[in-house]
């Protein structure tokens, strides 16, 4: 029972994470029940698991629904979240292995690549590529605890992410955040690199209200 659940909350994280569950999206038990031919049990244990994580919310007459910030919400996860991700790029800094500095070179490169040659086009897809770089930022950290709670709090946000690749322009200006941070990093500025990964995730109110009306 606890392999199903474990490999039910994969399934239900990686949808997050892809893209193909989204901000208000109900969870319904029978239905995740006939989708990855579990039983019922299982399927409990995991909606408490994310609610335990802030993932769902329980509402009447709806059950499980996939978390959906309100301004408010939105602008205190972002807070924090920056505040996590900043700490990982410092602690990066001081602790990024020749293994994971590499792999950082290539995505990085690979970020460049994309929005030279798509420019505003494959959202998406730049976003895949915007992940893998935060997340070896978040492991060239060195402290699991800490990349544990970067993923939790990016799951909140991540379709707002998302959608932030769509506006004219933001593509190559990631792109070139990337290549400043990665270069911050490489020189071992640690105080440097924390305060401008928080400056790179953070938005502005004006561009929050605009990403939850456009997510609806």
């Amino acid at each position: 029972m606890a392999g199903q659940s474990e490999q039910l909350l994969n399934a239900i994280l990686s949808d997050i994470d892809a893209g193909r569950l989204s901000p208000g999206d109900v969870l319904d038990e029978a239905g995740l029940v006939a989708r990855h031919n579990v039983s019922r049990t299982p399927v409990r244990e995991v909606l408490i698991q994310l609610e335990t994580a802030g993932l769902i919310r329980r509402l009447p007459r709806k059950g499980a629904v996939l978390f959906k910030p309100t301004l408010e919400e939105f602008l205190a996860i972002l807070e924090v979240h920056a505040k996590l991700e900043g700490q990982a790029a410092g602690l990066a800094a001081r602790r990024m292995t020749k293994a994971q500095a590499a792999e950082l070179e290539r995505i990085v490169s690979a970020c460049e690549a994309h929005a030279a040659e798509k420019g505003d086009g494959d959202p998406d897809g730049y976003y895949q590529l915007n992940l893998r770089f935060h997340e070896v930022i978040a492991l060239g950290s060195g402290n699991p605890f800490l990349v544990e709670m970067i993923k939790t709090n990016a799951r909140k946000l991540m379709a707002y992410y998302r959608a932030r690749y769509r506006y004219p322009g933001s593509i190559a200006q990631s792109a070139k955040d990337h290549r400043r941070l990665a270069g911050l990093i490489e020189a071992h500025d640690s105080a440097a690199a924390e305060a401008e990964m928080a400056a790179h995730v953070q938005f502005d109110q004006v561009t929050v209200m605009d990403l939850l009306a456009a997510l609806g």
